[in-house]
């Protein structure tokens, strides 16, 4: 049984370990999905040749939209969320309707959760 939800339920998700392509992807069919920080022109950028990359979202997963289905990624994408214990199943159901989903590892707190997955195409 799915609750209303009353108040926003934001998730923080970092994208790291993956080229500035394959972010955009993650992060263009979440924005289609859900209420984001981050607009249509926030392209990630690759700001160093050697240093890897972290590039970060915030997601309102209250209210979830239609999304298509992502092109394929060039290559696997680690995703780290951090939300309240709802906002963190939500936001994984997502991810597991448009990628193949590897869990990394996860970690509860009293109000919060940490999920860390390998996003893969399907």
């Amino acid at each position: 049984m799915d609750r209303v939800r009353m108040h926003e339920e934001p998730v923080s998700l970092e994208i790291s370990g993956c080229s500035k392509e394959d972010a955009r992807i993650v992060f263009d069919v979440l924005c289609q999905c859900f209420e984001s920080d981050r607009s249509a022109e926030d392209v990630p950028q690759q700001l160093h040749e050697t240093r890897p990359m972290v590039w970060l979202g915030t997601f309102e997963v209250t209210d979830a939209h239609e999304c298509a289905a992502p092109p394929r990624l060039s290559s696997s994408v680690e995703a780290d969320a951090q939300g309240g214990y709802w906002a963190i199943e939500r936001l994984r159901s997502t991810l597991d309707s448009l990628f193949a989903v590897r869990d990394l590892s996860s970690a509860s707190g009293d109000q919060e959760r940490e999920l860390h997955v390998l996003l893969e195409s399907r």
